[in-house]
């Protein structure tokens, strides 16, 4: 089992920046890829970004350019820098681990708040 616990949301205004935490614990050895995905009300939960244990990425076309995924394997962290915040990217945002066997671990969640 995996554990995941993010940190970072809050309120910003359009054009600013949030970083958003995700510490694992447990089993970590087996985590492969890790990444954030956010849901906004009455829509699905959506990719944002994701990094593999090597450090490959991928983005979301809508936050290519403005977030930056990041890994540290020493730690066990993933970080999520977002700038140029726009109000569309208001949602929760939650830390998902995935390990060896395609076993997927979520957080709690985090509230990202962008005002116009």
């Amino acid at each position: 089992q995996v554990q995941l616990v993010e940190s970072g949301g809050g309120l910003v205004q359009a054009g600013g920046s949030l970083r958003l935490s995700c510490a694992a614990s447990g089993s970590i050895f087996s985590i492969a890829t890790m990444g954030w995905y956010r849901q906004a009300p009455g829509k699905q939960r959506e990719l944002v970004a994701f990094i593999s244990s090597g450090g490959s990425t991928y983005y979301a076309d809508s936050v290519k350019g403005r977030f930056t995924i990041s890994r540290d394997n020493a730690v066990n962290t993933v970080d999520l820098q977002m700038n140029s915040l726009k109000p569309e990217d208001t949602a929760g945002y939650y830390c998902n681990a995935q390990d060896s066997r395609l076993n997927a671990y979520w957080g709690q969640g985090t509230q990202v708040t962008v005002s116009s």
